[in-house]
């Protein structure tokens, strides 16, 4: 039925949430943060929720990519007192330059693309950023699967807006009933995928989660994914 199969990378293939915290922890040695901030949690807990209101910022083009970069660690830093942008600066480029070099995998996630490659085309399509996500993907090995990469960045729209997607269906030559997207983030890869008219695999990560609608597939292993496809 399908030809081609759309990935998202951050928590579908790459485990973001396993790489991006060894990350901090390292940047938070390297600055010695710990002269700063009660512990590391405290960091981190600043970091995260700040982070993820500022990536919902910029989905919606309310921030800019550098204000997103600079802010996510200048917040922490300005709560414990120390107002220094440049230092917040020089911590988000050593951030992403240590995240790309990790190599945590989502469970499964080899075994499946193993399972998946020969019988399709596979390709990403991330929010992600350019500088990073092509590091992420070579350093873990998993370049050689995909055939495109397609970035909102670099297209100029992000998900779940439907012009990427609609983009991705033109770049692969291909009709949007041959197009399966797979994604753990309901709205940016389901609903995405749903408005442009191509069918879902839901990798939900919550336990007793309420959807807005029924995806085309629901799973809750990747390893699931082989009895769909």
């Amino acid at each position: 039925m399908y030809k081609h199969i759309l990935f998202d990378l951050d928590n579908t293939i790459w485990d973001f949430e396993t790489n991006s915290k060894q990350s901090l922890q390292e940047v938070y040695g390297i600055y010695q943060l710990d002269a700063s901030f009660d512990s590391f949690d405290h960091f981190y807990g600043l970091y995260k929720e700040r982070n993820h209101q500022l990536w919902a910022a910029y989905s919606q083009k309310q921030i800019s990519k550098k204000y997103l970069n600079n802010e996510r660690f200048f917040y922490p830093l300005n709560e414990v007192g120390i107002k220094n942008k440049d230092l917040a600066d020089e911590i988000g480029a050593e951030y992403l330059t240590i995240c790309a070099n990790k190599t945590a995998l989502m469970p499964y996630a080899k075994e499946l693309l193993d399972y998946l490659a020969g019988k399709y085309k596979m390709h990403i399509l991330s929010n992600g950023f350019a500088e990073v996500q092509y590091h992420k993907l070579k350093n873990s090995n998993l370049d050689t699967y995909f055939d495109r990469v397609i970035l909102s960045e670099q297209v100029g729209v992000l998900k779940p807006d439907k012009h990427i997607f609609n983009f991705a269906v033109t770049s692969l030559n291909s009709r949007k009933k041959e197009i399966v997207m797979i994604g753990d983030n309901f709205k940016a890869d389901i609903i995405g995928a749903k408005n442009a008219g191509i069918d879902q695999i839901y990798y939900s990560l919550e336990e007793d989660e309420k959807l807005e609608f029924q995806p085309t597939f629901v799973v809750r292993s990747l390893r699931d994914i082989i009895d769909v496809l």
